[in-house]
């Protein structure tokens, strides 16, 4: 899978339009969750966004730090339902940390994560800082990774 990473404004009409698809798709659909996902906070994030067979299967948006929380983030993870079974998760995670990286020059990262995928963050070192609380009426956690 390659990876790309776009500000909004680089980002085609095409792009966007999969990008919004896949995470209504998954946020809103298959989670069942009536939210606002388009928040005008796209614009100032960057699009981490794998493609397989020039589909966007996976995605996620990054923030500096000072943008969404103190530190760096990652936000909006999401891979295709068909997807998920080979690893892309994983890869995406790790996509969006090089990306922090290499556009921001940090390494704290937090992030706000649905909170029964705890043991997926923590395998790429993240962890809980916070108390569970409801975001859009799905449990959610704050955690942190701090190097690496």
């Amino acid at each position: 899978m390659e990876f790309i990473t776009k500000s909004f404004n680089e980002l085609t009409i095409n792009e966007l339009y999969n990008i919004l698809q896949l995470r209504s798709e998954v946020f809103v659909v298959e989670q069942d969750c009536v939210y606002q996902d388009i928040d005008f906070k796209d614009q100032k994030s960057l699009h981490v966004f794998g493609t397989k067979n020039n589909a966007i299967v996976a995605y996620t948006r990054i923030f500096k730090p000072g943008d969404y929380f103190e530190n760096a983030s990652i936000g909006r993870v999401v891979v295709a339902t068909s997807e998920r079974k080979y690893g892309f998760g994983h890869d995406l995670i790790k996509a969006s940390i090089k990306a922090i990286k290499i556009h921001f020059k940090v390494d704290e990262i937090t992030i706000s994560a649905q909170k029964y995928l705890n043991k997926f963050y923590e395998s790429h070192q993240f962890i809980q800082v916070s108390e569970e609380y409801l975001e859009d009426g799905i449990p959610h956690i704050k955690m942190d990774r701090n190097s690496n």
